[in-house]
């Protein structure tokens, strides 16, 4: 049967877009695909307001993180982790041997630039990471007001942005907000199918990378530079899936821009406050996402069965993430495509099957 996704990634993908997916295959070294990647570039320039490069790598956002991480470390790495995917970025540098730090906030919440500035006065770090949205925990953290911390008092520090669960449904200035690397994958606020990674470089991130021996080969910037300089990849790329995005950007920037981060920051409030009305929401107040709500299980429900009966009405929520939280909590994503009647029509059902009104 089928189920409108109402969890963070894959999310629900239009039939539009799924079509767009099915035009003619074409040539990765033709001027038909050198014209998708020229014409799709700039709408993704216009989404991340910036004049940089924006690279699409075929992979997940895992692969740039590992390359970002490669490319960029010279000294050490402070590592924020607030959850189960900014963990993530720890793993990697310890499995690549990257010098890195770890800096852990309980989950729930998240970091202030006061907390970073501290941090990061007490070594000589070159590269800071922070994962914009905790898709695990529903936190969603000032990236802004971080990131200006850090170009005023660290300016030699390299910022990796994580922005998987934000990118397309949250605004990120790259440019006026002096970020050094942002990466997002499609399948999550784009709603596009998995397996395409939008990557925003800046020029401070490249000039490190030319520094950096043994940064790799698929992930390499550099590389990628040079071929994206011509509307190309140094690898083929995931040509179905641009051709998806090419027609999901064109629909992004005809609803307009702050148009859909209102409509993301509408459904969002939609969501807490039911959650404050018949559980808890898990993360602090001041950490609230955009895109995903994590609430307390303090009905002490199976959400496994939930989930079931809500399969069987045509809608699919998200369990918690891991042990630590699974069946502890349950994630109601608003992103993508996603509209304010969706968002309505699952509460309500969530409503009928649990009795709560």
């Amino acid at each position: 049967m089928y189920k409108k996704l109402f969890i963070p990634g894959p999310t629900h993908v239009r039939d539009e877009i799924l079509q767009a997916q099915t035009a003619p295959m074409i040539g990765h070294r033709s001027t038909d695909y050198s014209d998708l990647q020229a014409e799709v570039t700039p709408k993704l320039q216009q989404l991340l307001y910036t004049e940089q490069p924006v690279f699409l790598y075929a992979c997940t956002g895992t692969g740039l993180m590992e390359g970002s991480l490669r490319q960029t470390v010279q000294k050490r790495a402070l590592v924020t982790v607030c959850g189960a995917f900014s963990d993530r970025w720890h793993e990697i540098a310890v499995a690549n041997g990257t010098p890195a730090d770890r800096l852990d906030v309980e989950w729930g919440l998240g970091f202030t630039p006061e907390m970073l500035d501290e941090a990061l006065s007490k070594d000589d770090y070159d590269v800071l990471t922070l994962t914009y949205n905790e898709t695990s925990t529903g936190v969603m953290n000032p990236l802004q007001e971080i990131a200006a911390m850090v170009r005023e008092k660290h300016p030699d520090v390299l910022l990796l942005v994580d922005a998987v669960s934000a990118m397309a449904g949250a605004k990120i200035e790259f440019d006026a907000w002096g970020l050094d690397v942002a990466l997002a994958s499609s399948q999550k606020c784009f709603a596009l199918p998995p397996g395409l990674t939008i990557t925003a470089v800046s020029d401070r991130a490249l000039a490190r990378a030319e520094q950096m021996p043994g940064r790799g080969y698929y992930f390499d910037f550099l590389t990628m530079l040079k071929y994206y300089k011509r509307n190309q990849t140094p690898a083929t790329p995931a040509i179905s899936l641009i051709q998806a995005l090419n027609k999901q950007m064109d629909d992004i920037l005809a609803e307009g821009l702050e148009n859909r981060w209102a409509r993301h920051i509408e459904m969002a409030t939609i969501v807490r406050d039911w959650a404050r009305q018949y559980w808890e929401l898990f993360p602090g107040e001041q950490f609230l996402s955009n895109t995903v709500t994590t609430i307390k299980n303090t009905r002490g429900v199976s959400i496994a069965d939930l989930n079931k009966e809500l399969g069987k009405r045509g809608a699919m929520i998200s369990n918690g993430y891991g042990s630590k939280l699974k069946e502890k909590t349950f994630r109601i994503a608003h992103m993508g495509d996603l509209t304010v009647t969706d968002i309505r029509w699952v509460l309500g059902l969530i409503d009928e099957i649990l009795g709560l009104s």
